[in-house]
C-alpha cells in the first residue's frame, strides 16, 4: 500500500522525500505545492483539499490545528528529541509509516506520533 503524503516545510529533506518515494508513496512537498512560508492552517487546508496525509516535525502547531478541527486525511507527527541519539532517522520514519500501514491503522482524522510506531 502507498500513501498520498504532503511533506511539511520542516520535514522536506531531499533524502527523506527520496526514501518515501522509493517506498512507493505518492509524495508532494510544500515547496512543490507552492506553500513555502505559508501559515500552517493553509498547509493543512491544502492537505484536506488534496486528500493527502500531512507529515510534519511541527507537532505542537499541527496538534493545535487538529484539536480545533479534526476533519483531515491524517497528520503524521515526528517528535524530535533534544538528545540526538533519540531522534528518528529518515529510515526510521519510513519504517514507522510501513508499520502503520501493516497494522491497517486508520489515519483519517487522526493526529499520530510516528515515534510510537518506530520499532
Amino acid at each position: 500500500m502507498s500513501l498520498k503524503l504532503l511533506i511539511d516545510e520542516d520535514a522536506q529533506d531531499k533524502v527523506l522525500v527520496k526514501l518515501l518515494r522509493q517506498a512507493g508513496h505518492e509524495v508532494i512537498t510544500v515547496n512543490e505545492a507552492g506553500l513555502m512560508s505559508q501559515p500552517d492552517f493553509l498547509v493543512l487546508d491544502y492537505a484536506r483539499n488534496a486528500d493527502r496525509i500531512l507529515l510534519t516535525l511541527n507537532c505542537r502547531d499541527f496538534q493545535s490545528l487538529h484539536a480545533a478541527d479534526s476533519h483531515h486525511p491524517g497528520i503524521l507527527a515526528i517528535y524530535q528529541e533534544a538528545n540526538p541519539s533519540k531522534k528518528m532517522s529518515f529510515k526510521a520514519i519510513v519504517n514507522a509509516i510501513a508499520n502503520l500501514e501493516t497494522a491497517n491503522f486508520p489515519l483519517a482524522n487522526q493526529f499520530i506520533s510516528l515515534n510510537h510506531w518506530n520499532y
